[in-house]
């Protein structure tokens, strides 16, 4: 099994490593390629630097990950490398991408402009399954705890594995001992996502985008994390709808 471990967080955060690790632990073979800077909030979208027709990219060791795996700093975002390793840019297609670990959480419906999980929706229009998993911390602390459950989510997806199958993963960021357990989740309303905003003056901050649940009692992913869970949510990539009904459309004159 083939695996590209991909973030938006970019090629220095050491979510990289712990997705790494859940992958080998498997036995699959791991590509690292992630942005070069900070990608957040990119979404799926395929921006990047190209040079005589190819991505700007460098072999830069992203902390934790061993030497035996190749790593490469592109100067992409996640979903435009998710692209290029699906099309063999980078050697041969992944069976599988795992995106993150992201720090903090991509929860509800603003998984859409999350680039954590446009990575993997990119993957699955080309027919290749992913997982994306977030830690619900702007700085985590337990990464283990992130792994863990990423390995859990993994050894259910290799044993059934679906063509195309979107799988969002969210974590608290608490002990392994104190964490409730992993349950199936519903997408909120809204939820939360993280976005890149380059300042002018040349610094950088991440804004967190977000929108408090109507009930932090109910079934939704936002709502069972900040009650400690962890949440798996399948989330449909774009699909055209062929059965709900549609009035014809009439050109005037």
């Amino acid at each position: 099994m083939r695996v590209l471990v991909t973030n938006d967080d970019g090629i220095a955060s050491p979510g990289l490593a712990v997705l790494v690790r859940a992958a080998r632990a498997l036995g699959a073979e791991v590509l690292v390629a992630a942005p070069g800077h900070d990608a957040s909030g990119s979404s799926a979208a395929l921006t990047g630097a190209e040079h005589l027709g190819r991505l700007e990219a460098a072999e830069v060791r992203a902390p934790g990950v061993p030497e035996d795996v190749p790593c490469l700093a592109v100067d992409a975002t996640p979903g435009l490398i998710t692209l290029a390793a699906a099309r063999g840019r980078f050697g041969l297609p992944p069976d599988l991408v795992l995106s993150g670990v992201n720090r903090g959480p991509n929860t509800g419906r603003a998984v859409l402009h999350s680039g954590t999980v446009g990575a993997v929706f990119t993957g699955s229009t080309h027919g290749i399954e992913g997982l994306a998993v977030s830690l619900a911390a702007p700085d985590p602390v337990h990464w283990d705890t992130a792994e863990a459950c990423a390995l859990a989510v993994l050894r259910v997806l290799v044993a059934d594995p679906a063509r195309a199958r979107v799988v969002n993963l969210n974590v608290p960021d608490v002990p392994l001992t104190e964490l409730r357990g992993v349950r199936r989740a519903r997408l909120a309303s809204f939820g939360a996502a993280q976005a890149h905003v380059e300042e002018r003056d040349g610094g950088e901050v991440v804004v967190t985008y977000s929108r408090p649940d109507e009930s932090p009692d109910d079934d939704t992913d936002a709502a069972l994390l900040a009650r400690g869970w962890a949440t798996v949510s399948l989330v449909n990539a774009p699909t055209s709808d062929d059965v709900s009904p549609l009035a014809p459309v009439v050109l005037p004159g």
